[in-house]
């Protein structure tokens, strides 16, 4: 299958995109990766996003494209694949569209998480990061620490990241709004938009995703 995974800022989709691609047994092809594995290669597209993030820039569509293309036409997507964070907007797939007809493939669903702006809110500026580097993360709601501000697991100081304060949360959903949403039109307008509700366990959104993704691939035509 051929999937494209959207939904806001805090929805999941990092979380349900592994467990997803591991279950349909097709890559995770997420844009945070493409651009670390770019740079780290030091390709000339990575070497092109590089400079403009350096000068505190956008990376051009068309870089971010490039690296897509590449990506898609390795020999482990062959049979699919699933994008996560790709296309972010019109632009982007629209160009989608045409690097999959040029390979005589299409997508087989978008997979919208749906989720409440002000869940959202809560999720993000609730979380907390460990300072010592061990990776370790906190929520005050979900799953608070034993001692309000320290990591339970090496003792280390609980902060809260600049991106995830509100005020910054509600900036990202605006963007989210106006330049990500109206690829969800784009595709409903195609008949490939699967919604789903990503409120709930992580099991509980893997298996509402399984069960519409298997009706999508149903469909006449997938």
């Amino acid at each position: 299958m051929r999937i494209v995974l959207v939904g806001p800022p805090g929805a999941g989709k990092g979380t349900q995109a592994a467990y997803l691609a591991e279950n349909l047994s097709i890559p995770h092809i997420s844009t945070g990766d493409l651009f670390r594995a770019n740079i780290s290669q030091g390709t000339q597209l990575g070497q092109k996003a590089q400079e403009y993030m350096r000068a505190g820039k956008l990376v051009p569509d068309e870089v971010t494209i490039g690296m897509a293309r590449d990506r898609m036409e390795q020999p482990d997507a062959a049979d699919g694949f699933l994008l996560d964070g790709f296309p972010r907007n019109i632009g982007q797939a629209e160009a989608l569209d045409g690097i999959l007809r040029e390979s005589g493939t299409r997508l087989n669903a978008v997979l919208d998480l749906e989720v409440p702006e002000d869940e959202v809110v809560k999720r993000i500026a609730g979380r907390r990061m460990c300072r010592n580097d061990s990776g370790h993360i906190f929520h005050v709601v979900y799953t608070p620490p034993e001692t309000e501000g320290v990591c339970d697991v090496c003792g280390g100081e609980l902060y809260q990241r600049e991106d995830d304060h509100e005020d910054t949360v509600r900036k990202r959903l605006e963007v989210y709004h106006t330049e990500t949403e109206p690829i969800i039109d784009y595709y409903k307008a195609q008949g490939l938009v699967v919604t789903i509700s990503a409120l709930g366990k992580v099991s509980e959104v893997t298996r509402r995703a399984m069960e519409a993704l298997g009706h999508a691939a149903g469909q006449p035509g997938a």
